[in-house]
């Protein structure tokens, strides 16, 4: 298939309440076609990190639980879901954010993290491209409670898994974000755990 040519025709702000959702109306042209007017709304975050910490010599994994509300509008009873450390890049490149939110939300001072990926999470709609990422913790690097930061109304539970029993999760339904089920994939495939 070849590429498509776009036009954008209008691009309308519905909301920039939390980000920006806008509705934006464009022409569709392949080579072999007459163009077509199409209509999307489109919401735009900002792009995102997130990472799976990890311990290769007791083979567990640290992730997280918070309350997610799209998750409890939509059938989870609770809304809490259980998740890798993750937030949003806003003006520093991906590394340095997932090193600054992995302190925030765990505790854990990283000095290095390593990329291995990175993936639109919801093309249809959602602008975000997510950079995965995987580091290696020790307990000395403990240096906070972690738990989120308290200005953005984050109220983040750190918990620590073996990785079996993590991944085992993934079948029983108790771990249900897609970031965290790819990289216990990834750690799954590519790590000794």
């Amino acid at each position: 298939m070849q590429k498509p040519i776009i036009t954008i025709l209008k691009n309308e702000l519905l909301s920039d309440n939390w980000y920006f959702l806008n509705k934006v109306t464009f022409d569709y042209k392949m080579d072999t076609q007459e163009s077509e007017t199409q209509v999307r709304e489109v919401y735009d975050r900002g792009n995102g990190a997130v990472i799976l910490l990890y311990n290769a010599a007791k083979k567990t994994v640290v992730l997280t639980r918070q309350f997610r509300l799209p998750t409890y509008l939509n059938g989870n009873i609770s809304g809490m879901v259980i998740e890798a450390c993750a937030g949003l890049l806003d003006s520093e490149n991906p590394e340095e954010c997932i090193i600054r939110e992995t302190e925030e939300e765990t505790g854990y001072r990283l000095s290095a993290v390593k990329k291995v990926f990175q993936s639109y999470m919801s093309p249809g709609s959602v602008t975000e491209i997510l950079h995965f990422f995987i580091g290696e913790y020790q307990s000395e690097m403990k240096v906070s409670d972690g738990g989120g930061v308290a200005d953005e109304h984050e109220n983040i539970e750190v918990l620590e898994y073996p990785f079996d029993i993590a991944y085992q999760m993934i079948a029983s339904g108790e771990i249900i974000d897609a970031k965290t089920i790819m990289l216990l994939q990834y750690a799954k495939i590519n790590l000794s755990l």
